[in-house]
């Protein structure tokens, strides 16, 4: 586990917050700062460092923090603060699997519906994603990908779906980041998107598993070998 020093990282880790919405505008800095890679896995994190760097109160930054640590995105150390949540490949595969399952539920509750509407939600969700999916900031990148998955769930129209979200999503922030560091592969990722966006037009629940699973625990297993391969797992 790395710490965070009083300077800012390089590539200069954060951006002074305006003054509207502070602490909406903390929590998407430090989203940021992680999809980029400017904090990794591991890093401390301080109320007096985030203040300073994003230019606001203690006060927010702490409501800021104390929100993402209940996501999941970071972590409370008993008498060590709070660092930024790591994935080891057992992690990495439980969350694939968990994932899965509700992915699978969301995709069960999209092809009940006899109207098509929630598959359509899907395929407007899939346009979106398609027109950002090969942009040149990584951020917006991710934020298209996280959005994409967000949309099939809200598809669903599953109320439980959505209130497990926040967490997931904190979990699949930090899993994309250390995917997209380790192979970012534009058009690879548009592949297994499509395809599973097939998979959903067919209906067909065996086909939706065998794609959800190539996309999910497939790609899980990959990037554990990837990092594996460069030092990198826990």
């Amino acid at each position: 586990m790395t710490s965070v020093s009083s300077a800012q990282p390089s590539g200069r880790a954060f951006s002074p917050v305006a003054s509207v919405s502070r602490r909406d505008g903390v929590l998407n800095e430090i989203r940021r700062a992680v999809v980029l890679g400017n904090i990794k896995p591991g890093d401390k994190l301080t109320e007096a460092q985030l203040a300073e760097w994003l230019n606001v109160s203690r006060p927010t930054v702490r409501e800021a923090l104390s929100q993402l640590s209940q996501e999941g995105l970071l972590v409370q150390e008993p008498y060590r603060g709070l660092r930024v949540a790591s994935l080891s490949a057992e992690a990495i595969m439980d969350l694939a699997r968990t994932r899965l399952a509700l992915d699978i539920l969301a995709a069960e509750c999209i092809c009940e519906d006899a109207s098509g509407a929630r598959l359509a939600k899907v395929e407007e969700a899939w346009l979106r994603y398609e027109d950002l999916e090969f942009h040149p900031d990584p951020v917006v990148k991710h934020e298209a990908h996280v959005a994409f998955h967000r949309a099939i769930w809200a598809a669903a129209d599953n109320a439980m779906l959505l209130r497990l979200w926040p967490v997931t999503e904190a979990h699949l922030t930090i899993l994309l980041a250390q995917d997209q560091a380790t192979r970012d592969d534009p058009v690879r990722a548009h592949n297994v998107h499509e395809r599973l966006v097939e998979a959903l037009r067919t209906k067909d629940l065996g086909v939706i598993r065998t794609a959800m699973s190539a996309h999910t625990i497939d790609s899980a297993r990959e990037l554990i070998e990837l990092l594996d391969k460069n030092g990198e797992n826990a």
